[in-house]
This record gives C-alpha cells, sequence and structure tokens, in this order.
C-alpha cells in the first residue's frame, strides 16, 4: 500500500456533521466501536449504546476526538451515541480514530472485501486490540511471561504511561513488546482506568491489573470519494488532545497530531513493511523520510523542558544562567548540584580587589606586578586537573551587590576576562542568582546591559518538587509528613519583618533543630509560633510509624483506632519507606483505604521512572 502522504488525521466535524459529510458516515453513522486496548489505556466505554452491527461486548460505543475547535476553545468531538459534543482539550479518556488520506483507489493492496456497510473495509496495520478470550489462556500467557520462556519479536506499541486523568501532564511515551506465543502475537500492559470495567471476553479489570492483549490486523473502511481511510474501531486512549485548554483548531500543533504520526504511524508500519518487497520497502523509507524532514525541517526536540534542563543547556551552550527567586528558593542548592565543587563568589561582600586581583609594586625590578584573585586561581586549577568537565563560576547574590561591583562581574560576564588580563579557562562556566527587589531591601536592579547577557530562569520551589528533595535529603519524617498533609500550605508564610516565617530552607534548618532537641516546641524561632502550634497538634496524632509497620508492631485494633487525620499522617510517613521495604508497607496502607494507598503512591515515586515501575509490579503482585 503506498499513499501520496503518510499523515494520519482525525476526521474533522464537517465531515461528520456539516453539509459535506463523507458517504461513510452518512450509511454507518457516528458511533464507533472501541477496542479493550484503548479501554485499557483509560477510554470512557458506554453500556448503552452499540454500534449498528454488533450488540456483544465488541460493539460498545465510546466518545472520540474530532480534530475540530468548537469555537471557544475546547476540542468538538463524537459522543457514544454518535452526536456532536465537545470536551476540554486537554482531556485523555476520549478515544482515537485515525484517518489516513489517499489519492487514488489503486493505491490500496488488493486486500479488501464489502462489508455489510456497502463500503470496501481493508486491513492495513497490526495493533494491539483484543483481551486475550479465556481465563486459561491468560494464565498460560503470564507463566510463559514469568518464566521467561515466550519470545518476544522485537517490535513494540507506544501509548502515553500517564494515567487517564493526569490531564495537567504531557505526553509521556511507554513501549509495550510484542510477544510471540503458539503463533499467535500479543503484549501485556497495565489496566490503565480507574473503572472497573468489563472487556470483551467477560472478565471486569481494575487499574493495575496486567492484561494480555492480542495483536491483530487494523480493518480500515475505504470512502472513495472523500479519498479517506477511516479505522473501523476506536483504537487508543489516554492520550491529551493538546496541552491548552483554548484549542483554536491548528490540528498540527496538538500532541494528538504527534501521537499519530510519530508513534502510531511507525507502529503499525512495523507490519506493513515486512510484506513489502525490498523495492517497495525502500521507497517506503524514502518517502518516510521526507516526510519526516517536512513535520520537523530543522530536526529539533519539542518535548517539555524543565528549570535543570535549561540550566543545563545553557551552560553546555556557554550562555551564562541567571536565577532568579527569594532567598528560600535554593537557587544556590540547584547549582551545586550540578557541579558540587564549583567556585562561588558572594558578590555582598566582594571588593574590588577580591574580583580582580590587586597590583603590587617589586621594589628589585621597580616594577608592578598583577596579582589574580584567589577564586581565579582556584578555578585554573580545577578546570586544568579536569579538561573535559564543565566547571561552574557562581556569583551569588548579584543583585546584592552595589552597582559598582556588578560593573567589575559585567566585565568578567562579557567578555570572559578577568581585569582585562586574564581569560577565565575555556571549560568554565558562568552562573548567577540573585533576589528579586520586592523579596529584599537590599536588592538593587540590574542595568540592561548586565540583564540582556543572561538566560534567566525563575525559580520557584513547588510542594511536590520540595517533598521529593525532602524525601532524599533526610527531612524529619514528622515535617515531611506534616508539609504533605497540609499540601504545602504551610511550607511558605508571609515575611513581615517582625515574626518567623516559614520557607523551603527553614524547614530544612526546622529538621536539623528536630534531629537534635526531640522538641517541636522549638520551631517557633524558625517559623512563627502559629505555624508551630499546628504542627505540634498534628505531631501529637496517633500513628503508626515507619518503624512499627516493617516489624510488624501493631495490631488490627491499632488501625481501626486511626481517625481520618491519623491515618493521613501515618500514611505521609510511610512514604519514606525505602525501596527493600516499599511493597511490605505498601501492603499495610491498603488497610487504611484505596484514597490512601493513592496518596502513598504520589508520595513515594514522585515521578522517578523505576519507582513507578516498582508500584506497578507492587499492584500486580497485590492482585494474585
Amino acid at each position: 500500500m503506498s499513499f501520496d502522504t503518510n499523515e494520519f488525521t482525525l476526521l474533522d466535524e464537517d465531515q461528520v456533521f456539516g453539509r459535506n459529510s463523507i458517504d461513510l458516515i452518512n450509511n454507518i453513522g457516528g458511533r464507533c466501536a472501541i477496542t479493550d486496548f484503548a479501554i485499557l489505556l483509560g477510554a470512557y466505554v458506554s453500556d448503552e449504546c452499540y454500534v449498528y452491527y454488533d450488540n456483544s461486548l465488541k460493539g460498545r460505543t465510546g466518545w472520540y476526538y474530532l480534530s475540530s475547535s468548537d469555537g471557544d476553545g475546547d476540542v468538538r468531538t463524537v459522543f457514544r451515541d454518535g452526536d456532536r459534543e465537545w470536551t476540554t482539550a486537554s482531556k485523555r479518556s476520549g478515544g482515537v480514530r485515525p484517518a489516513l488520506p489517499f489519492s487514488t483507489i489503486s493505491d490500496i493492496s488488493p486486500n479488501g472485501v464489502r462489508g455489510r456497510s456497502g463500503f470496501l473495509e481493508v486491513e492495513y496495520g497490526e495493533y494491539p486490540q483484543y483481551v486475550v478470550s479465556s481465563t486459561s489462556m491468560e494464565s498460560e500467557l503470564e507463566q510463559a511471561y514469568r518464566s521467561g520462556t515466550i519470545r518476544k519479536t522485537g517490535k513494540t506499541y507506544t501509548t502515553d504511561s500517564r494515567k487517564w486523568n493526569e490531564n495537567a501532564l504531557p505526553f509521556k511515551a511507554v513501549e509495550h513488546e510484542e510477544y510471540e506465543y503458539n503463533g499467535r502475537k500479543y503484549i501485556r500492559a497495565y489496566f490503565n482506568n480507574t473503572c472497573a470495567y468489563t472487556l470483551s471476553n467477560g472478565k471486569q479489570y481494575e487499574e493495575g491489573d496486567n492484561v494480555w492483549i492480542e495483536v491483530s490486523p487494523l480493518k480500515w473502511y475505504v470512502d472513495n470519494d472523500a479519498r479517506i481511510m477511516l479505522c473501523k474501531n476506536l483504537i487508543a486512549s489516554g492520550i491529551r488532545f493538546c496541552n491548552d485548554r483554548n484549542y483554536d483548531g491548528n490540528f498540527k500543533n496538538t500532541e494528538m497530531y504527534n501521537f499519530l504520526n510519530t508513534y502510531f504511524a511507525r507502529d503499525i508500519a512495523q507490519n506493513v513493511i515486512l510484506q513489502m518487497t525490498p523495492e517497495e520497502k525502500k521507497a517506503f523509507e524514502e518517502k518516510q523520510k521526507a516526510a519526516e524532514k517536512r513535520k520537523n525541517p530543522y530536526g529539533l526536540n519539542f518535548g517539555q523542558v524543565t528549570e535543570e534542563d535549561i540550566i543545563k543547556g545553557a551552560l553546555k551552550s556557554n550562555v551564562a544562567v541567571f536565577l532568579h527567586g527569594a532567598s528560600s528558593e535554593g537557587k544556590s542548592a540547584r547549582v551545586k548540584q550540578i557541579d558540587p565543587d564549583c567556585a562561588i563568589i558572594y558578590l555582598r561582600n566582594a571588593t574590588p580587589e577580591s574580583l580582580n586581583g590587586k597590583s603590587v609594586y617589586n621594589q628589585a625590578s621597580g616594577e608592578m606586578i598583577d596579582i589574580k584573585p584567589t577564586w581565579l586561581k582556584k578555578l585554573e586549577t580545577k578546570c586544568e586537573a579536569e579538561p573535559d568537565k564543565l566547571h561552574i563560576l557562581f556569583f551569588d547574590e548579584l543583585t546584592n551587590a552595589l552597582p559598582s561591583i556588578q560593573g567589575i562581574a559585567f566585565n568578567i560576564i562579557l567578555d570572559k576576562e578577568v581585569n582585562g588580563i586574564w581569560k577565565l579557562p575555556t571549560n568554565a562556566r558562568i552562573v548567577a542568582a540573585g533576589n528579586e527587589m520586592e523579596d529584599s531591601l537590599s536588592a538593587n536592579q540590574l542595568a540592561e546591559p548586565l540583564f540582556n547577557r543572561f538566560a534567566h530562569v525563575y525559580i520557584k520551589t513547588t510542594t511536590e518538587g520540595w517533598l521529593k528533595w525532602a524525601s532524599e535529603h533526610n527531612i524529619h519524617p514528622a515535617i515531611y509528613s506534616y508539609i504533605a498533609y497540609k499540601k504545602g500550605v504551610t511550607l511558605r508564610s508571609k515575611y513581615d519583618g517582625e515574626k518567623p516565617n516559614a520557607d523551603p530552607r527553614k524547614w530544612e534548618m526546622a529538621s536539623k533543630m528536630l534531629y537534635a532537641t526531640g522538641s517541636p516546641e522549638m520551631l517557633r524561632a524558625l517559623v512563627g509560633e502559629d505555624i508551630t502550634k499546628e504542627f505540634v497538634e498534628f505531631c501529637n496524632q496517633q500513628v503508626i510509624t515507619l518503624e512499627d509497620v516493617i516489624n510488624e508492631n501493631y495490631s488490627e485494633r491499632d488501625i481501626q483506632s486511626l481517625n481520618t487525620a491519623s491515618r493521613y499522617a501515618t500514611t505521609m510517613g510511610l512514604s519514606q519507606v525505602n525501596e527493600e521495604n516499599m511493597e511490605k508497607v505498601r501492603n499495610f496502607v491498603i488497610n487504611l483505604g484505596a484514597e490512601f494507598v493513592a496518596i502513598f503512591d504520589s508520595l513515594w515515586t514522585h515521578g522517578d521512572e523505576s519507582r513507578l515501575e516498582h508500584i506497578a509490579i507492587s499492584r500486580v503482585s497485590v492482585k494474585k
């Protein structure tokens, strides 16, 4: 099969509901059956509406996206009953029904038949679609998988690893490996839908269950007049249409378009290529390369980037970076994470001589001798010892420096040169940091030429980020639990110049004080009386500690006596467990209720890939 374009798309509103609706939709209607794989990935499925040709579980319909905007920033959809609807563009629970344009009917290989629809139905590509039909076969496949006796084919199918309701998060690819067993092909995937749906084999699955899905040929309707092939079923879900509620109708700018033409196109091509002659394969590959170049002529990576990514990218490019943020946001800590041995110059206390070096009179020669500043000597030594490594020169508190000192720093940043004499090492990189004007009475505004010499990164510590950091830096479990329980509300409090206020740095200090004294009342000297009072009340709750759970030092009565707040506090503390004891602790949390298991999973993983996989395996073992 050879098409004039390999761009997959979705039907638009006019093709389904408009005056120019295509003949295919006019004849079969807008309803569309949904596959088990799409349900597994998070799709909504109807128990009330079925397609016209199938009243079995395989004929149940779902709702699916069109490529059109509704005019108000949302995306147009086809509802389960075939009616026109809309939804927010960031939603993940819609079905995906790919369409593929072609130029002439001869482009389609002669593998089609006239279906009950009256339209030509062809097979093009293979894809995971329906769960294996019997429980015994599921058990047989699972046993072969666990014993390592099932063969991998080398092919994979890519979907989004996000949960169906994580609408705020961008696409994060996960590959499902294909296995061959007794002449048939399968993938093994986890049920990623919080609704406990019954799949086509009559078995009900819940979130976290492992499911074996058979890979089978995809069936497509052919509308010759419209020059389009339309997938017969909804075959995928869990993919965010786009990240912006204000969808403007430009389908090529969406995550859905990227999924279809980056991942889905590759996945089904794996099977199509195998059926090609060498000449067809060569032509197909050339066409693929040309199409990829048209979609991304500059070969750019359009993925999301973090603050750390920007900092590292600027350093790699030898562009100076300025970190903005309040004094408690951990700007210095971020720099030290990248280069623990960085050269730090505290500009608030700097003098011209400490920055530029000094000149001394040599009585023997009668000449002035220029002496390098100490920081430059140390930087040169490190850079010379490790020529293949980048070393950071960190100008801290730049906005708190006097304008005269800022001017000297500007010369170093601009020319990568000290005192007009000594060049910085080629593997030295510049990072600066400072407080905003509203956050510090002693802050000075940067002059425009100096400001414009930097890539600017604005640091704001999130609750999730702080909790992840705290779990890795031995922050006292009571403080960790309290901040998590309050959902970050008490991570900061307003500074009034009279009483202590809370901020991320103060909580780190409070952790050290709590470890040293064991007295929560001490914290009022750091985070203020009101927060300390609330913290003391939190600590006075009955909880079952991590040590108690690991050593099984609790009874069923202890669990039943925990009220809701105590269960929260217990869960927060338990989320600091290490990987060795995680499964045991998580099994205990299950006794507290599903809500607390979700909290535990979120806090323990913090988005870490290996930990997410560990949780997934734990879910499977619990189901067994």
